[in-house]
């Protein structure tokens, strides 16, 4: 009995110290701009497939960065993309900005968003590229806050998502997912010299890159960030995640929608950082819960009683966290977190044994020993 109240303590030990490390490392969304004594001039390379909710929005916020020399070059990978009579629209209210339309197809890997990008970087004219998303809502301090988080022994500077107004509950999950859940595991292991990079926003030294393969060495994995993460440590060098991670608008979204993301997203970490991926069994509040539960029973202690601890204890101090860093929090915002721990043993159980997934209209096989794209078509989705 004794050690499953232990067990207990030990998880939420573990959980209220990666809330606390988080919290010390993550500037509040609404903060003092970093300082930088560099700004090199920069290319931004965003791949777009289809036009989503927010699409004009996050377009033109990649034209609106406080930066001195920058240029924007997009990448579309179908030329019947109705993101590109988008792309036209805004580039034309600002037309100080240099931005450039590739279009076409580079099948370099099974990573079809990695396969668009390859035009944009062989193109891209400066030292400094970013790889960026094209759902990030880039704020003016974009470059500024990316620039600022690269050290002496940095590789990679990344962002995880930040995910703001969600419109239905499913969408209060997925900021649940990528808040409080995601963002602050990231940042705490980055914390603790284990920064993984996130493929939302990279920046990259584009010679240390090109002298080591350049963007094609990012397809030695099926997803790119986990290659680029490897890729950085042989080096020696580490990634590093900006002192405020930038937002990504979420407007509506289904379970379906969802599941299938988190889902893709499980079995991508899955194959390739298999043994980080296995105890994320325990992440979240049905371990601790299920234990006091147990404890409780055993010690004829009130279940009740125990399980409103465990709950209290868990959410509470991820509450603080949300509130004091100025990220969406709403009255649904408790019931979402409790929604996306339900689901996360389910996720992890399913990501033993789905062999594919879809994005975007593309079907991936991904495997531990092989990966490939089986098809592709364009659609229009968020």
């Amino acid at each position: 009995m004794l050690i499953l109240f232990v067990s207990v303590g030990l998880f939420l030990a573990i959980n209220a110290l990666s809330l606390v490390i988080a919290g010390c490392r993550i500037w509040p969304r609404i903060g003092p701009k970093p300082q930088t004594l560099q700004r090199p001039p920069v290319s931004v390379v965003v791949p777009l497939c289809g036009i989503e909710e927010f699409s004009q929005e996050t377009l033109d916020s990649a034209f609106r960065l406080d930066w001195p020399d920058y240029e924007i070059i997009f990448c579309v990978a179908d030329a019947k993309d109705p993101v590109i009579p988008l792309i036209g629209e805004v580039r034309q209210r600002h037309p100080t900005i240099p931005a450039t339309i590739l279009v076409g197809d580079d099948l370099i890997s099974a990573n079809p968003k990695l396969n668009n990008c390859v035009k944009g970087w062989n193109a891209a004219s400066h030292g400094w590229v970013v790889l960026a998303d094209s759902n990030v809502l880039m704020p003016t301090d974009y470059l500024v806050r990316l620039m600022a988080a690269w050290q002496p022994t940095t590789g990679l500077v990344c962002s995880t998502p930040l995910g703001s107004r969600p419109s239905g509950f499913w969408a209060e999950v997925e900021c649940a997912f990528l808040n409080a859940h995601q963002a602050r595991w990231q940042y705490a292991v980055e914390a603790l010299g284990f920064g993984f990079a996130q493929g939302k926003s990279m920046l990259w030294r584009k010679s240390m890159l090109d002298a080591h393969g350049g963007i094609k060495a990012l397809a030695s994995e099926i997803a790119e960030d986990a290659a680029a993460t490897k890729l950085v440590r042989s080096l020696g060098l580490k990634v590093h995640l900006v002192a405020s991670p930038f937002e990504q608008p979420l407007g509506t979204r289904s379970f379906r929608e969802i599941w299938a993301r988190q889902c893709r997203w499980a079995r991508l970490r899955r194959v390739t950082f298999p043994h980080f991926f296995f105890p994320e069994i325990l992440a979240g509040l049905v371990p601790p819960l299920l234990l006091s539960v147990l404890g409780a029973v055993v010690a004829g202690h009130s279940v009740l009683a125990m399980a409103g601890f465990v709950v209290s204890f868990a959410y509470l101090p991820e509450l603080v966290l949300v509130y004091r860093k100025n990220w969406y929090i709403s009255r649904w915002s408790l019931l979402a977190m409790i929604t996306r721990d339900a689901l996360l043993p389910i996720i992890w159980v399913r990501s033993w044994l789905a062999g594919s997934a879809h994005w975007r209209g593309n079907r991936m096989l991904i495997g531990s020993h092989e990966s490939r794209l089986e098809t592709s078509a364009l659609v229009s989705t968020t």
